[in-house]
């Protein structure tokens, strides 16, 4: 259980990084269907679930400045984040109806797009990754990405 320390290797804080992003995805998810607080969950994620061993294989250790972050933004505008959402969904398609995991991945990622250090398009490839991750073998990514990249259009259009 580390921060991005200043020793590491570019490569090492990315990794740590995409840690970072799916378990926001996990710890929100978490926080809708317990109703802990943000508190509880962030600390039973560093505490039990960086670097820990799932199926034999030791998880990459996430940033917890970063994981932290994304996690309280998620939560303080958690509003402004799903109505951003809702208008890049398809019309009468509302947050509410969309699975969990999606709907916890779009307000994790929406979180970063309300950060100005990380630039738009990583944070779409990077959350795409994520949902394959948790959507291996369905068309759940695309629909993330297109979604995703409303958003950000919506949010940082500077960057495009």
């Amino acid at each position: 259980m580390t921060n991005a320390a200043p020793g590491l290797s570019g490569n090492q804080k990315r990794k740590m990084k995409s840690a970072s992003r799916l378990y926001a995805v996990q710890a929100l998810f978490q926080m809708e269907h317990s109703s802990q607080t943000v508190d509880s969950v962030r600390a039973e994620f560093i505490e039990h679930r960086f670097g820990a061993i799932y199926e034999g294989a030791e998880m990459v250790d996430g940033d917890i400045d970063h994981f932290a972050h994304v996690l309280e933004t998620a939560v303080n505008y958690q509003a402004s984040i799903d109505q951003q959402t809702d208008r890049a969904l398809v019309v009468k398609w509302p947050i509410a109806r969309i699975d969990p995991t999606l709907r916890a991945l779009f307000r994790a990622a929406g979180a970063e797009f309300k950060d100005r250090g990380t630039p738009p398009k990583v944070v779409i490839s990077e959350y795409g990754d994520v949902a394959k991750a948790f959507f291996p073998d369905g068309k759940e990514p695309q629909f993330v990405t297109a979604v995703l990249d409303h958003m950000a259009h919506e949010a940082r259009p500077e960057a495009f």
